[in-house]
């Protein structure tokens, strides 16, 4: 399995807190829009899933854009730089095998906000999969089929 990097200014003042949710953004390499393709996104998908069924995190909502994703996640077992590098690591692999290439799919790191007590979870949700909304890829969310949330 690859090793991933460490993008030393994304990890500054970065803090895991089993039990806190995180609002999380990784990007394809050199903003690539790979996941334009339905079944790649969906190897992403599987990955997200797989982690969340070992109990690394819970996946409160997600949504995979052609370029990047983003997740609502609450932490579990790991830190994020765990639970990143297993998605990201595990997806590269994945599409990789899917395209018959090799090489790195997402950028080095990611992003990452810590959801403070007081924020409305839900409208964070809200906000993260209506990103297919604002980017002007559908109409309403529903149309858009790459996203989950824990509430339906």
């Amino acid at each position: 399995m690859p090793v991933c990097s460490k993008a030393g200014h994304l990890r500054i003042g970065r803090y895991s807190e089993p039990g806190r949710i995180y609002l999380l953004t990784a990007v394809v390499h050199d903003r690539q829009p790979i996941f334009t393709d339905w079944r790649l996104s969906r190897l992403v998908a599987q990955q997200l899933h797989q982690a969340q069924e070992e109990h690394w995190a819970e996946f409160l909502t997600w949504v995979v854009m052609p370029d990047h994703m983003h997740c609502l996640v609450e932490l579990r077992d790991k830190t994020l730089a765990e639970l990143m590098c297993r998605i990201k690591s595990r997806s590269s692999l994945a599409v990789n095998q899917a395209l018959g290439r090799s090489g790195r799919l997402w950028q080095k790191g990611y992003h990452d906000r810590a959801v403070r007590k007081e924020e409305d979870v839900k409208g964070l949700a809200r906000y993260v999969v209506a990103n297919p909304v604002r980017a002007g890829l559908v109409i309403r969310v529903h149309d858009y089929p790459l996203w989950d949330a824990c509430w339906l």
